[in-house]
């Protein structure tokens, strides 16, 4: 009885999951689990040899309890209550085959559901499988393994497609996968990847590159700025070069290993040429207009050596991998770990105290595993009788951006240092040296005060804002530059929306109960942009209002940076909005589109981030804020809400004859072609989908017609009424912090409808660029 007793106590335990493959919380003994066919999760990895085209595979040891003696994955194992799918991965890997690989090498490739009843009834196997592939070189050599007897008696290589063939015949002595469905996903992308023609993906990638005009974007001469700030300009420059190191590793843990390689290689070949200069557009190997579609693989990556991977074997200098990225772009960035879902976040943070719960959701904190930490990855094991179900043990920790990115923070924090140093306006001296502390302090409170008080011909905005990349909540703020010279006389002329910020947000189209009462003025500056860095990628932004921390917005609002020579750009350009026009508009309204209406819809659709619902009460009485009951529908959401109501904004200052009523029909006609532009950025993308939202709610109300000619018409009489009937909508959504009604309305209108697919088709077949690609000559200058 002891010794039942104490087996069944170290008996291995799983996370019990959902239907749905979601943690519950809840974890039970292995035997549990396949006796009541418990939802549970699994690792495969697949070995796969790139010069020969063949995987390995094991043969599972006569005394296993499901499938003994047969053929099967390279390695798999149950992912224990507790631990994380990435490192059960290389944990089977090396304890089944003697294999030590860091997990950079491991490439998920997708999620299979496997269902099945086995051992007369009694094994009832629920199982989610995250699938890796592991690419070698070559095949590692026989000898070269450590075998774990228990688990396998032997390996061996075989080519994957008659691999596959002995799956379809069902072959007695493999275990059965049906490659017919969705298994099948591993063998189609082998085969995709490596049968692949050079020619036509040379064909696609110069399509993607099309879509991007190159623009050289020159601003004043730098005489106008003292000394001083010129040689300080060197240093924000400089500083501006390690945020964007920052900000490749905040997209993907090995994406400075993939830049690398690809910039080493691009001499290569004509492909290969391209592949570099798509990647720095894109900054990672997900392109941006493809609704972030993979347009490398791991067979484009880099190759390391790693010697110590296996037992030595004579005359072989030791295992060549290709460094991995995943297929789809990770919703969690580099900011979670990469097998981290939403709901175990959840279940961690519940587990939290307030102040933990607010570090966790914050700006400039990553959430990383503990085992990572750890090089042996050990993990307590739970030890429980089978009637005992544990809850789930937790392995999530928050760690400071100061401490994450230390090393390249304390480089960028010495620039800043020395430019504030030699910077002549006090007020850029104290931007520089508070920015400085806030890099290694996480605390960016008074840096962002400093900020927005600004007042200095070189105008810089450094740091972590921007927080699109986190696709799975929209907490995280990436890192990016902005240099520029202010533009003095186009700073006064927009001092009208700054000061009437509180008028506006008085008469908004929702409840008096929603308003606030105290919005501040937002200081608007205009500059021309000398330099970008960080989380510039893909379409580049015409203006951003910041801070993003709630306190400041309650205390003091926002501060507005239009762009001009980047909105100059996009819109003089010959190949972009212009002839979007000529393609969309009916000949009677094209001429209506110009750049004082695209502009200056742009300025107040940046004021208008500044208004309505921020800081929030939930109809239970709980203080809150957008962002955080948004989660990760917020960015869309506020890009569609800044700028509809922007567009109603406008149509209430000419109202109050503050604007001319010379822009009525020119601004929303200037808006229509506007959004086939901004939708063009794809439906993955916060612009792209509030834009898609505008377009089909305001087409479904008749306010955008679409003609037999395939041509797009305004119609000015039921225009007005439907831009405000979707202000309402969205502001409503953000006060009541509804997040069930913001993903209602962004499936049923953030969606490619006929009218939109219609107009981008157009555009596609005439090759009309979706933005710019710009480059600096001034800085380029400056750094020489």
């Amino acid at each position: 009885m002891a010794e039942t007793k104490t087996m069944m106590i170290e008996e291995e335990c799983f996370d019990v999951l959902t239907e749905t493959g979601e943690k519950t919380g809840i974890s039970k003994p292995r035997s549990e689990v396949h006796r009541n066919g418990d939802y549970h999760r699994a690792v495969h990895v697949w070995i796969y040899a790139e010069s020969t085209g063949e995987v390995l595979v094991q043969k599972r040891a006569d005394g296993k309890d499901s499938w003994p003696g047969l053929w099967d994955i390279s390695s798999a194992g149950h992912i224990s209550a507790g631990h994380s799918s990435l490192i059960t991965a290389r944990r089977e890997l090396e304890e089944e085959l003697g294999i030590t690989l860091p997990k950079d090498a491991f490439e998920l490739l997708f999620v299979y559901l496997q269902q099945c009843v086995i051992n007369d009834g009694s094994f009832i196997n629920n199982e989610y499988d995250d699938v890796y592939l592991v690419t070698t070189l070559h095949p590692i050599p026989l000898e070269a393994f450590t075998l774990q007897e228990t688990e396998v008696s032997a390996v061996k290589y075989i080519p994957f497609e008659e691999y596959r063939s002995l799956l379809t015949k069902q072959h007695p002595d493999y275990v059965l996968y049906d490659v017919n469905g969705q298994y099948g996903q591993l063998f189609d992308i082998i085969q995709q990847r490596y049968k692949e023609n050079p020619t036509a993906r040379s064909l696609t990638l110069q399509k993607q590159l099309y879509r991007y005009a190159p623009v050289s974007l020159s601003a004043e001469v730098l005489s106008d700025l003292s000394d001083g700030d010129k040689e300080a300009l060197d240093f924000l420059i400089k500083a501006a070069k390690i945020v964007d190191e920052i900000f490749y590793l905040q997209v993907w843990y090995n994406n400075p290993s993939l830049r690398d390689w690809l910039k080493e290689h691009a001499d290569a070949s004509e492909l290969d040429k391209m592949k570099w200069m798509y990647y720095l557009i894109n900054k990672s190997p997900w392109s941006c207009l493809d609704e972030n579609k993979a347009f490398l693989t791991t067979a484009d990556s880099a190759v390391k050596l790693l010697p110590e991977a296996t037992k030595p074997v004579g005359g072989w200098k030791g295992l060549e991998y290709k460094s991995a990225f995943p297929i789809r772009k990770p919703p969690g960035a580099n900011f979670y770990p990469p097998d981290m879902d939403k709901n175990e976040f959840e279940l961690w943070k519940s587990t939290l105290t307030e102040s933990q719960q607010k570090d966790a959701t914050g700006f400039f904190i990553a959430i990383k595993r503990r085992t990572e930490f750890s090089s042996g990855s050990s993990q307590l094991n739970h030890t429980v009788g089978s009637t005992d179900h544990l809850v789930g043990n937790h392995d999530l920790s928050s760690i400071p951006y100061s401490e994450e990115y230390n090393s390249l923070l304390t480089k960028a924090a010495e620039l800043l240092h020395k430019a504030g140093n030699l910077a002549s306006s006090p007020s850029l001296k104290r931007l520089l040296h508070s920015k400085a502390n806030a890099f290694l302090s996480n605390d960016y409170y008074e840096s962002d005060i400093a900020w927005m008080e600004l007042d200095s011909k070189l105008d810089v905005t450094i740091g972590p804002y921007m927080t699109y990349e986190d696709r799975l909540f929209g907490y995280k703020a990436t890192f990016g530059a902005y240099i520029g010279l202010r533009d003095d006389k186009a700073t006064a002329q927009l001092k009208l929306f700054g000061d009437n910020l509180q008028v506006l947000e008085q008469n908004l189209p929702m409840d008096n109960a929603y308003k606030s009462a105290d919005v501040s003025a937002a200081p608007i500056r205009v500059i021309q942009l000398i330099f970008n860095a960080g989380d510039v990628k893909g379409p580049q932004t015409v203006a951003f209002n910041l801070p993003n921390d709630e306190r400041i917005l309650k205390e003091r609002g926002t501060s507005m940076v239009m762009l001009k020579n980047v909105s100059q750009a996009k819109y003089l350009f010959k190949h972009i909005l212009q002839p979007i026009a000529d393609v969309c508009i009916t000949k009677e309204q094209k001429e209506l589109v110009d750049f004082e209406s695209f502009f200056t819809h742009t300025i107040c659709h940046e004021c208008c981030h500044g208004i309505g619902p921020h800081a929030i009460t939930l109809p239970n009485g709980e203080k809150s804020t957008v962002r955080k009951e948004m989660q990760e529908l917020y960015s869309a959401l506020e890009e569609a809400k800044a700028d509809i109501v922007g567009l109603w904004a406008l149509k209430f200052l000419i109202n109050k004859d503050m604007l001319s009523k010379s822009l009525v029909e020119s601004m929303y006609v200037s808006f229509l072609a506007g959004c086939f532009r901004s939708v063009r950025f794809g439906l993955e993308e916060a612009h792209g989908k509030g834009q898609a939202v505008q377009f089909n709610w305001l087409f479904e109300k008749g306010a955008f017609i679409l003609h037999p000619d395939g041509t797009f018409s305004v119609d000015f009489a039921k225009v007005e009424g439907a831009v405000e009937s979707l202000s309402r909508e969205i502001l409503t959504i953000q006060a009541k912090g509804d997040k069930a009604a913001a993903r209602l309305l962004l499936q049923q209108y953030c969606i490619m409808t006929e009218p939109l697919k219609l107009a981008l088709n157009k555009l596609e077949a005439l090759q009309v660029p979706v933005d710019i690609v710009p480059t600096f000559p001034i800085a380029h200058e400056t750094l020489e």
